[in-house]
């Protein structure tokens, strides 16, 4: 029994999605808007105008998952957006607050040491 391996990278797109897309639809979105392959083993995050639905896209090994979530009252609060970019990269942190409707903005981050890349 194979595992589902974890996503290296989080990308949000930056455009307003078609809720309808399936599979297909959302992989014309990554390959076509974003410029990604879709099974480079990235996770793709996109959204409606409402912003109370999220579609995810994921390629694990032999297939893809497409992960739904339809809020039944408020919104989901993203990112800054910026008009001149297609997509944002998020950490698994940032989309879990997101997930959890905690205001991005708000979010501050105490000093942690990171290694030097």
């Amino acid at each position: 029994m194979s595992g589902i391996t974890l996503p290296g990278s989080v990308f949000l797109s930056t455009r307003v999605t078609d809720m309808r897309k399936s599979i297909d639809g959302l992989c014309g979105e990554v390959s076509n808007y974003l410029g990604f392959e879709p099974m480079d083993g990235s996770l793709f995050v996109f959204y409606n105008s409402r912003r109370d639905k999220l579609k995810l896209l994921f390629w694990d090994r032999d297939g893809y998952w497409v992960m739904y979530k339809r809020l039944e009252a408020g919104t989901f609060q993203m990112p800054a957006i910026d008009t001149e970019t297609k997509h944002i990269i998020l950490t698994s942190e940032q989309l879990q607050l997101i997930f959890y409707g905690i205001d991005l903005h708000s979010v501050r981050h105490r000093k942690r040491y990171r290694m030097a890349s």
